[in-house]
């Protein structure tokens, strides 16, 4: 297995039950809930957003897309914007790009999710590589991330492509 080696620590050493999910290499959300036969709604996908001068890790269910008016009201900041790739790539350099897990505070990052995200009882999600997912339960997940539950996707009809 070569999902992210800090990740992996992490969840070996608190003990954790997870599930590593390999897959046809992809790149985007959507394609990685297809090779898993996962529904959109149950894979958690991750973005980076910069809030001011910080880097922010959303994450959200993989069909939606994040509404920056929304986000804009959560941080109370008008300076919230999509973080590009090129941006946010150092600061997972044991993941393949674009393949971070939702796992921020291992990167010293603040982590919010979504609160539709908090309704299943589990969460897939990349594990740092372009070819394997983890499952696990939300509670362990919310448990050793700690992130702040705030609603702010946009629905499927009302979005923008950025």
């Amino acid at each position: 297995m070569t999902i992210s080696p800090k990740l992996k620590e992490y969840l070996d050493g608190e003990k954790v039950q997870y599930e590593v999910l390999l897959h046809q290499e992809a790149y985007t959300a959507p394609e990685v809930a297809h090779t898993l036969h996962v529904p959109g709604k149950e894979l958690a996908k991750v973005i980076m957003v910069k809030v001011s001068e910080r880097f922010v890790m959303m994450v959200l269910p993989s069909t939606w897309k994040v509404s920056l008016n929304r986000l804009k009201e959560v941080f109370e900041d008008s300076h919230v914007r999509l973080a590009t790739e090129e941006e946010f790539t150092g600061l997972f350099p044991d993941c393949s790009s674009g393949a971070m897990p939702p796992f921020g505070n291992l990167y010293g990052l603040d982590v919010y999710v979504d609160r539709s995200l908090t309704e299943d009882e589990e969460i897939v999600f990349q594990a740092g590589t372009r070819h394997e997912a983890i499952r696990m339960r939300y509670s362990d997940f919310a448990a050793l991330v700690g992130p702040t539950v705030e609603e702010f996707h946009q629905l499927p009809a009302n979005v923008l492509d950025h």
